[in-house]
């Protein structure tokens, strides 16, 4: 548990990403970024189940393509914040964003599921609790995954909802608005530019 804890109070694209969308959105486009953020988590988990994981870990071209796909990704989702003018901040006539919450999800997922490092650190994590005797060892680091997005469950919703009132804040004054845009667009691409310089 705390080690649950301490990953998913740890800093990153998947924090960044859920908080950006709830300041810019609301709270309704935050819980459908932390759901993608969540599924792109299970497959993970899935995947380190599965040793597929095992293939990003030992393989430098593996861990290369999806390495740049996913900074590509999140410098695109930057480039796009830097080129707003704050309306995304700003009401529609329907009093939300235009933007779906679908594809927030879905931007989530991919945000999640294109960062090798968060699969080569759930197949160097979870086997490390996996007790002999215990059961099957599938079934375990399927506990211990889900574990980690139960903990993910009691923390990141209290942060949408204060997010969501910061937002609301900003929402009410275009301009600081339009930096806000700005700033998170410039997180998006140092992130992604991070991630672009890592290694395994």
């Amino acid at each position: 548990m705390s080690a649950a804890v301490l990953l998913n109070i740890s800093p990153g694209p998947d924090m960044a990403f859920i908080l950006g969308q709830t300041l810019r959105s609301g709270r309704k486009h935050g819980f459908a970024a932390m759901f993608g953020i969540w599924t792109g988590a299970a497959l993970h988990v899935i995947m380190a189940i599965a040793g597929l994981s095992a293939i990003l870990a030992t393989s430098a071209l593996a861990f290369a393509v999806v390495k740049w796909l996913g900074a590509a990704y999140l410098i695109y989702l930057g480039i796009q914040m830097l080129r707003s003018r704050g309306e995304s901040f700003l009401p529609s006539e329907h009093g939300e964003s235009a933007r779906s919450t679908r594809s927030v999800y879905w931007q989530g997922v991919l945000v999640c599921a294109l960062n090798p490092k968060v699969a080569v650190f759930f197949l160097a994590f979870l086997p490390q609790f996996v007790v002999a005797g215990a059961g099957p060892a599938s079934a375990q680091l399927l506990l211990h995954g889900v574990l980690i997005i139960a903990v993910a469950a009691c923390i990141e919703p209290p942060l949408i909802l204060a997010g969501s009132r910061l937002g609301t804040y900003l929402r009410r004054r275009p301009r600081v608005g339009l930096w806000m845009d700005r700033g998170l667009g410039a997180l998006f691409v140092g992130l992604g530019v991070r991630l672009a310089a890592s290694t395994r």
